[in-house]
């Protein structure tokens, strides 16, 4: 069976690609949690739903591996690629696309009605990322497991500042919302412990926090694309960073996986 990893299989020389240096890590832990959901429920096939899900980076691998996948996205044109993409995969029939956003989340589907619940690169740009966290959690079946994705404030401090942007680092270390100025493209970040409080305070019990591109960010690419090994290594220590809460404070992005009482 064809690699099911969002990065689509390895390059020709064997090499970890780039993207699967930057999903490696969450593609893992969600690949671990539907495993363990199949066991528990007995279904060998799931219902996921992909919220801002966007062309299917997840959403086409969770087809793969057999599960039925809703994506949820407010972009017509990313839900067009996301059919190609699903087609070319094999996977059209278990991949379905529909517009919409997790505000109106309920307009569009059904609560309770997801043993998964994919919510990666959403509550940055929301009004209320509470409000987005607890629409998510309604959407679960008891038991089901939410997987939260966020920008994180410490990496986007830490990579102004090696970048020489010292006022512009001290200014997303003092803001609000991680913000490093006007022309910051991410409208917030978060630190670990405001990712699972919004997991927490919507009834949820966090099993899971992983630091996401803690160093794949930093790394020279001409290092990783020349250097012999170099891709593979780098692989192997962001998987053994990421549970560490120490890093946590450095990764340009933060993993939460939560679970829904039983």
């Amino acid at each position: 069976m064809p690699d099911p990893s969002p990065a689509f299989g390895r390059e020709a020389s064997s090499r970890p690609s780039r993207a699967s240096l930057r999903t490696a890590v969450v593609w893992d832990v969600l690949k671990d949690a539907l495993d363990r959901r199949v066991g528990t429920t007995g279904e060998g096939s799931l219902d996921v739903l992909d919220t801002g899900g966007g062309s299917g980076n997840f959403a086409v691998p969770v087809a793969r591996l057999g599960h039925r996948v809703t994506v949820v996205d407010p972009s017509p044109n990313a839900l067009f690629a996301l059919e190609r993409r699903a087609a070319e995969a094999g996977v059209a029939d278990l991949v379905t696309g529909v517009q919409g956003d997790v505000r109106g989340l309920f307009d569009v589907v059904e609560r309770g009605a997801y043993d998964a619940v994919l919510c990666h690169g959403v509550l940055e740009y929301v009004d209320d990322p509470a409000e987005g966290v607890r629409n998510t959690v309604a959407a679960l079946r008891p038991g089901g497991a939410l997987s939260l994705l966020g920008a994180g404030l410490g990496g986007a401090v830490l990579a102004r500042a090696l970048a020489g942007h010292f006022t512009e680092a001290r200014t997303a270390l003092g803001d609000p919302d991680g913000r490093w100025g006007a022309g910051d493209p991410v409208p917030r970040r978060f630190t670990a412990e405001q990712l699972t409080g919004l997991a927490e305070e919507a009834g949820l019990s966090v099993s899971a926090v992983h630091g996401v591109r803690i160093f794949a960010d930093l790394v020279p690419g001409v290092l990783v694309d020349t250097e012999p090994g170099a891709a593979e290594a780098l692989l192997k220590l962001e998987a053994a960073a990421a549970e560490l809460a120490a890093f946590h404070a450095i990764a340009t992005q933060l993993h939460v996986l939560a679970e829904k009482p039983a």
